[in-house]
């Protein structure tokens, strides 16, 4: 009955910590209400800062606990890591193929994915969510793989790393809801609708979070596939569209340099609370 209701606490924090990444990107998109126009500069910045949180949370949370779990349990440590980085990388890269979106400052003649006559305002959203899932399966899964390695007694991710990486996901989602909410708002698009958009792209990632938490407990040979699966996800949203995002415009030394920055306080983040 106690591993029982460990695995519901487990699904109640996953969906908790998708709220509070959720939130963030609410609380960044709510900038819309006092100005039109963010400065390029300090936009590039908190974008590179993104990518590097999500590198680091890649390493730290979700590759390294993926090769412990698996030499603890007599496989070599490489392999599921590999496998489950390999297959999310190559579902974030089908994803984009399938799904329709527009990537940032782009016009809608650039839009990805299958051909449709969705609105420009749509096709930007999604591009933001699905680059929000892999955040939110990272977050379940940390919360999954902790409750796990509490049930068995075995060694793992702690819930203590399953909080360090949810407040990294969260600082970084807040430079996510001002890129979905501010080019709106540059558009004419109203306040109150540019915050609507901004907000609705993250959330996804509470029911993310459920799911990847839910699918850790209920199969738990998959445990370290599934870290290294939301791992190979995100990387593929930093290469594909964070750091070049970051790079487009004329500060491009300042947007690495926020890469650097974020990466470290994830690193610290996670070996601190971890």
């Amino acid at each position: 009955m106690s591993e029982w209701f460990q695995a519901q606490n487990a699904v109640v924090q996953a969906i908790l910590g998708g709220g509070l990444t959720w939130f963030i990107t609410a609380l960044g998109a709510s900038l819309v209400f006092f100005t039109r126009r963010m400065s390029q500069p300090l936009l590039d910045a908190m974008l590179g800062f993104a990518a590097g949180v999500m590198i680091a949370a890649s390493v730290w949370s979700l590759l390294l606990p993926a090769i412990e779990l698996a030499e603890e349990a007599g496989r070599p440590g490489w392999m599921p890591a590999a496998i489950g980085f390999l297959l999310g990388a190559a579902f974030l890269r089908l994803a984009d193929f399938l799904l329709p979106h527009l990537h940032l400052d782009q016009p809608a003649s650039k839009a990805e994915g299958l051909h449709t006559t969705w609105r420009r305002t749509t096709l930007l959203v999604l591009a933001i969510t699905l680059h929000n899932i892999p955040e939110g399966l990272a977050v379940g899964v940390a919360f999954g793989a902790a409750a796990e390695a509490m049930i068995t007694g075995d060694a793992g991710p702690t819930l203590a790393s399953a909080i360090a990486l949810t407040i990294g996901i969260a600082l970084q989602n807040l430079p996510e809801g001002i890129a979905v909410a501010m080019p709106l708002r540059r558009e004419g698009v109203r306040p109150l609708k540019a915050f609507w958009y901004g907000q609705l792209s993250a959330a996804v990632e509470p029911i993310a979070a459920a799911i990847g938490a839910a699918a850790v407990l209920v199969i738990t040979p998959i445990l370290p596939y599934a870290l290294a699966f939301a791992a190979g996800a995100m990387i593929f949203v930093v290469v594909e569209e964070l750091i070049p995002e970051s790079q487009r415009g004329s500060h491009a030394d300042l947007a690495t340099s926020g890469t650097i920055v974020g990466f470290i306080i994830m690193m610290i983040l996670d070996v601190a609370l971890g």
